[in-house]
């Protein structure tokens, strides 16, 4: 008796899915945008100072410019080598991007002409933390599996 299509493509997808290659460069995929942006604002140090400061108000900007590069590259990083600690780098951006988002695109105090556009970013940034929290939570239980 012959395997059925369906079977034969859950376990071609199965194989695809497990391969260690893909895993890396979905990894990569996902912090594109923080190491972009990292790099971004280590190049143009006073004006991810003017950003942070613009956006949050704190002071001293420079200091908390500094975290954020931290963040963005070191969680990075720490995702992208998966392994043991790549839960905490997805937790760090997760947290980052909930923060970020809450202080660039909190459309309810937008201006009319601008909700929508911020409306719709930041619910874009809530896939992204349920993205990046996810992979925390999967990275957190391979690392048990591993321990077991």
């Amino acid at each position: 008796m012959s395997a059925s299509p369906l079977s034969a493509v859950q376990s071609a997808a199965e194989n695809l899915l497990g391969q260690s290659w893909l895993a890396m460069i979905a990894r990569i995929a996902v912090t594109l945008p923080f190491l972009l942006s990292g790099v971004a604002k280590l190049a143009d140090f006073g004006g991810a100072t003017a950003e942070v400061r613009g956006l949050t108000g704190f002071e001293p900007a420079a200091l908390l410019a500094v975290l954020v590069i931290m963040t963005q590259l070191g969680g990075s990083a720490l995702l992208i080598a998966g392994g043991r600690y790549a839960w905490i780098g997805a937790a760090a951006l997760a947290g980052f991007t909930a923060i970020a988002t809450l202080f660039a695109h909190a459309f309810w105090l937008k201006p009319a002409t601008e909700r929508f556009l911020h409306q719709n970013i930041f619910f874009e940034h809530v896939s992204i933390i349920g993205g990046l929290a996810l992979l925390a939570i999967l990275a957190a239980r391979s690392c048990r599996g591993r321990a077991r």
